[in-house]
Protein backbone atom coordinates (compact mmCIF):
# COMPACT_ATOMS: atom_id res chain seq x y z
CA UNK A 1 0.00 0.00 0.00
CA UNK A 2 1.34 3.46 -1.05
CA UNK A 3 -1.10 6.00 0.13
CA UNK A 4 0.13 6.91 4.23
CA UNK A 5 -2.01 6.38 6.68
CA UNK A 6 -2.11 8.56 10.00
CA UNK A 7 -4.12 7.20 13.43
CA UNK A 8 -5.29 9.16 16.25
CA UNK A 9 -5.60 7.31 19.44
CA UNK A 10 -5.14 7.16 23.05
CA UNK A 11 -3.79 4.22 24.64
CA UNK A 12 -6.27 4.39 27.41
CA UNK A 13 -9.63 4.03 24.61
CA UNK A 14 -9.96 0.11 24.25
CA UNK A 15 -11.86 1.28 21.12
CA UNK A 16 -8.78 2.84 19.66
CA UNK A 17 -6.97 -0.31 20.54
CA UNK A 18 -9.14 -2.19 18.54
CA UNK A 19 -7.64 -0.61 15.47
CA UNK A 20 -3.84 -0.84 16.83
CA UNK A 21 -4.48 -4.53 16.77
CA UNK A 22 -5.61 -4.76 13.66
CA UNK A 23 -2.94 -1.84 11.85
CA UNK A 24 -0.63 -4.70 14.02
CA UNK A 25 -2.16 -7.64 12.73
CA UNK A 26 -2.10 -6.58 8.91
CA UNK A 27 1.70 -5.33 9.67
CA UNK A 28 0.72 -1.55 8.12
CA UNK A 29 2.87 1.70 8.25
CA UNK A 30 1.60 3.72 9.79
CA UNK A 31 2.35 7.12 11.89
CA UNK A 32 0.84 7.36 15.24
CA UNK A 33 -0.56 10.44 17.14
CA UNK A 34 -1.63 9.99 20.91
CA UNK A 35 -4.78 12.40 21.73
CA UNK A 36 -4.97 13.50 25.25
CA UNK A 37 -8.53 12.51 25.83
CA UNK A 38 -8.41 15.01 28.98
CA UNK A 39 -6.75 17.93 27.12
CA UNK A 40 -7.74 17.20 23.37
CA UNK A 41 -5.73 20.03 20.90
CA UNK A 42 -7.97 22.84 19.37
CA UNK A 43 -6.80 20.96 15.87
CA UNK A 44 -8.57 17.80 16.35
CA UNK A 45 -11.95 18.58 15.96
CA UNK A 46 -12.18 20.90 13.18
CA UNK A 47 -9.46 18.98 11.17
CA UNK A 48 -9.76 15.48 11.91
CA UNK A 49 -13.15 14.38 13.27
CA UNK A 50 -15.64 16.66 13.97
CA UNK A 51 -17.09 14.42 16.90
CA UNK A 52 -13.99 14.66 18.46
CA UNK A 53 -13.17 10.91 19.16
CA UNK A 54 -10.56 8.46 18.80
CA UNK A 55 -9.78 6.35 16.92
CA UNK A 56 -9.79 7.97 13.57
CA UNK A 57 -7.59 7.50 10.90
CA UNK A 58 -6.73 10.03 7.64
CA UNK A 59 -5.57 8.19 4.70
CA UNK A 60 -4.52 9.60 1.96
CA UNK A 61 -2.49 12.54 0.26
CA UNK A 62 0.71 13.56 0.87
CA UNK A 63 2.70 13.00 4.27
CA UNK A 64 2.44 15.59 6.70
CA UNK A 65 2.76 16.38 10.44
CA UNK A 66 -0.48 14.61 12.30
CA UNK A 67 -1.64 18.22 13.49
CA UNK A 68 -1.78 19.36 9.83
CA UNK A 69 -3.57 16.70 8.11
CA UNK A 70 -3.49 17.23 4.49
CA UNK A 71 -7.00 18.56 3.09
CA UNK A 72 -7.30 15.81 0.75
CA UNK A 73 -6.61 12.91 2.91
CA UNK A 74 -9.83 10.96 3.92
CA UNK A 75 -10.82 11.12 6.97
CA UNK A 76 -12.76 8.37 8.94
CA UNK A 77 -13.64 7.05 12.38
CA UNK A 78 -15.60 4.50 14.17
CA UNK A 79 -13.45 1.37 15.80
CA UNK A 80 -15.38 -1.45 13.71
CA UNK A 81 -15.70 0.36 10.57
CA UNK A 82 -11.74 1.23 10.32
CA UNK A 83 -11.25 -2.33 11.75
CA UNK A 84 -13.07 -3.64 8.49
CA UNK A 85 -11.19 -0.54 6.17
CA UNK A 86 -7.98 -1.83 7.43
CA UNK A 87 -8.95 -5.60 6.69
CA UNK A 88 -9.92 -4.26 3.03
CA UNK A 89 -6.60 -2.24 2.44
CA UNK A 90 -4.80 -5.50 3.94
CA UNK A 91 -7.27 -8.87 2.75
CA UNK A 92 -4.34 -11.11 3.08
CA UNK A 93 -4.45 -10.37 7.17
CA UNK A 94 -7.34 -12.25 6.85
CA UNK A 95 -8.78 -9.87 9.68
CA UNK A 96 -12.25 -10.63 8.45
CA UNK A 97 -12.08 -13.92 6.90
CA UNK A 98 -12.44 -14.83 3.48
CA UNK A 99 -15.26 -17.69 4.05
CA UNK A 100 -18.93 -16.30 3.69
CA UNK A 101 -19.97 -18.14 6.52
CA UNK A 102 -17.34 -17.72 8.97
CA UNK A 103 -17.56 -13.67 8.24
CA UNK A 104 -20.61 -14.33 9.34
CA UNK A 105 -20.13 -15.75 12.07
CA UNK A 106 -17.53 -13.00 13.12
CA UNK A 107 -20.26 -10.21 12.23
CA UNK A 108 -22.86 -11.96 15.01
CA UNK A 109 -19.98 -12.34 17.48
CA UNK A 110 -19.35 -8.21 16.76
CA UNK A 111 -22.86 -8.09 17.25
CA UNK A 112 -23.25 -9.99 21.00
CA UNK A 113 -19.53 -7.63 21.94
CA UNK A 114 -21.64 -4.54 21.07
CA UNK A 115 -25.62 -5.24 22.11
CA UNK A 116 -24.59 -7.35 24.95
CA UNK A 117 -21.45 -7.16 26.06
CA UNK A 118 -20.37 -3.68 26.28
CA UNK A 119 -23.82 -2.34 27.79
CA UNK A 120 -23.20 -4.72 30.98
CA UNK A 121 -19.33 -3.89 30.89
CA UNK A 122 -19.30 -0.38 32.59
CA UNK A 123 -21.98 -1.29 35.23
CA UNK A 124 -19.92 -2.89 37.67
CA UNK A 125 -16.98 -0.92 37.17
CA UNK A 126 -18.65 3.15 36.89
CA UNK A 127 -21.25 2.55 38.61
CA UNK A 128 -20.80 -0.26 41.42
CA UNK A 129 -23.62 -2.26 40.06
CA UNK A 130 -23.99 -5.92 40.88
CA UNK A 131 -21.20 -8.23 38.22
CA UNK A 132 -24.38 -10.83 37.44
CA UNK A 133 -25.19 -8.73 34.32
CA UNK A 134 -22.19 -8.72 32.93
CA UNK A 135 -21.37 -12.78 34.08
CA UNK A 136 -24.36 -13.00 32.10
CA UNK A 137 -23.49 -11.12 28.74
CA UNK A 138 -19.87 -12.98 28.89
CA UNK A 139 -22.03 -16.47 29.48
CA UNK A 140 -23.39 -15.53 25.85
CA UNK A 141 -20.30 -14.42 23.86
CA UNK A 142 -18.81 -17.69 25.21
CA UNK A 143 -21.79 -20.24 23.94
CA UNK A 144 -20.50 -18.38 20.65
CA UNK A 145 -16.59 -19.36 20.70
CA UNK A 146 -16.38 -22.17 17.78
CA UNK A 147 -15.28 -25.66 19.52
CA UNK A 148 -12.24 -27.04 18.85
CA UNK A 149 -10.98 -23.60 17.38
CA UNK A 150 -8.51 -21.17 19.19
CA UNK A 151 -10.77 -17.72 18.52
CA UNK A 152 -13.98 -17.11 18.27
CA UNK A 153 -14.88 -18.34 14.72
CA UNK A 154 -11.74 -20.03 13.83
CA UNK A 155 -7.93 -20.85 14.41
CA UNK A 156 -7.00 -17.09 12.49
CA UNK A 157 -7.27 -14.19 15.08
CA UNK A 158 -10.40 -12.14 13.01
CA UNK A 159 -12.06 -8.82 13.25
CA UNK A 160 -14.07 -10.86 16.22
CA UNK A 161 -11.47 -11.07 18.18
CA UNK A 162 -10.77 -7.37 17.75
CA UNK A 163 -13.50 -6.77 19.16
CA UNK A 164 -13.61 -7.98 22.34
CA UNK A 165 -9.64 -7.77 23.30
CA UNK A 166 -8.88 -4.52 24.25
CA UNK A 167 -12.48 -5.35 26.87
CA UNK A 168 -11.33 -8.62 28.42
CA UNK A 169 -7.82 -6.93 28.87
CA UNK A 170 -9.13 -3.33 30.81
CA UNK A 171 -11.40 -5.91 32.65
CA UNK A 172 -8.47 -7.57 34.03
CA UNK A 173 -7.01 -4.80 35.12
CA UNK A 174 -9.67 -3.40 36.84
CA UNK A 175 -10.73 -6.92 38.75
CA UNK A 176 -7.40 -8.00 39.64
CA UNK A 177 -6.46 -4.39 40.79
CA UNK A 178 -10.16 -3.95 43.23
CA UNK A 179 -10.36 -1.07 40.89
CA UNK A 180 -14.10 0.56 40.08
CA UNK A 181 -16.84 2.17 41.60
CA UNK A 182 -17.67 -1.06 43.16
CA UNK A 183 -17.33 -2.04 47.09
CA UNK A 184 -13.91 -2.43 47.64
CA UNK A 185 -12.88 -6.34 47.52
CA UNK A 186 -15.61 -6.99 44.95
CA UNK A 187 -13.26 -6.99 41.79
CA UNK A 188 -10.68 -9.71 43.48
CA UNK A 189 -13.77 -11.57 44.33
CA UNK A 190 -14.98 -11.26 40.68
CA UNK A 191 -11.46 -11.93 39.69
CA UNK A 192 -11.61 -15.22 41.00
CA UNK A 193 -14.82 -16.00 39.74
CA UNK A 194 -13.60 -15.41 36.63
CA UNK A 195 -10.06 -16.44 36.43
CA UNK A 196 -10.16 -19.37 38.75
CA UNK A 197 -14.03 -20.65 38.41
CA UNK A 198 -15.40 -22.94 36.15
CA UNK A 199 -17.86 -21.11 34.68
CA UNK A 200 -15.86 -18.81 32.45
CA UNK A 201 -13.39 -21.61 31.30
CA UNK A 202 -13.97 -21.60 27.63
CA UNK A 203 -13.72 -17.65 27.90
CA UNK A 204 -10.34 -17.99 29.88
CA UNK A 205 -8.39 -20.16 27.62
CA UNK A 206 -9.73 -18.02 24.73
CA UNK A 207 -8.39 -14.82 25.89
CA UNK A 208 -4.91 -16.73 27.10
CA UNK A 209 -4.43 -17.70 23.25
CA UNK A 210 -5.28 -13.42 22.67
CA UNK A 211 -2.80 -12.63 25.01
CA UNK A 212 -0.33 -14.56 23.61
CA UNK A 213 -0.51 -12.57 20.16
CA UNK A 214 2.40 -10.28 19.18
CA UNK A 215 0.10 -7.95 18.08
CA UNK A 216 -1.52 -7.77 21.65
CA UNK A 217 2.08 -7.47 23.34
CA UNK A 218 2.88 -4.56 21.17
CA UNK A 219 -0.44 -2.66 21.58
CA UNK A 220 -1.60 -3.21 25.31
CA UNK A 221 0.28 -1.36 28.24
CA UNK A 222 -0.64 -2.91 31.81
CA UNK A 223 0.88 -0.37 33.70
CA UNK A 224 -0.35 2.40 31.98
CA UNK A 225 -4.11 1.04 32.05
CA UNK A 226 -3.95 0.20 35.92
CA UNK A 227 -2.24 3.58 36.35
CA UNK A 228 -5.20 5.87 34.76
CA UNK A 229 -7.66 3.37 35.32
CA UNK A 230 -7.10 4.07 39.20
CA UNK A 231 -7.41 7.82 38.89
CA UNK A 232 -10.67 7.47 36.87
CA UNK A 233 -12.45 4.99 38.87
CA UNK A 234 -11.16 5.67 42.79
CA UNK A 235 -13.81 8.94 42.94
CA UNK A 236 -16.46 7.20 40.86
CA UNK A 237 -16.25 4.38 44.41
CA UNK A 238 -16.90 7.23 46.88
CA UNK A 239 -19.38 8.65 44.98
CA UNK A 240 -21.28 5.52 44.91
CA UNK A 241 -20.55 4.95 48.77
CA UNK A 242 -21.68 8.37 49.67
CA UNK A 243 -24.63 7.92 47.69
CA UNK A 244 -25.74 4.49 48.97
CA UNK A 245 -25.25 6.69 52.38
CA UNK A 246 -27.12 9.38 51.77
CA UNK A 247 -30.07 6.96 50.82
CA UNK A 248 -29.01 5.17 53.72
Amino acid sequence: MSEQLTLYTAKICPFAHRVELALAEAKAGYTRCEIDLSNKPEWYAPKVNPASKVPAIAYGGPQTSPELPAPESVKIAESLILVEFIADLYPDSNILPKDPVQRARARFFIDVVSTKVLPAYMGPVARGQSFEPFWEALDALQKLLTLGKTYAVSDEYTAADIAITPFLARMEVWMKNDIGAYKAGEGIKAAAEFFEGERFKRLREYYEAIKGRESFKATFDENYIKEKYALRFAPMRQQVQAAAAAKA
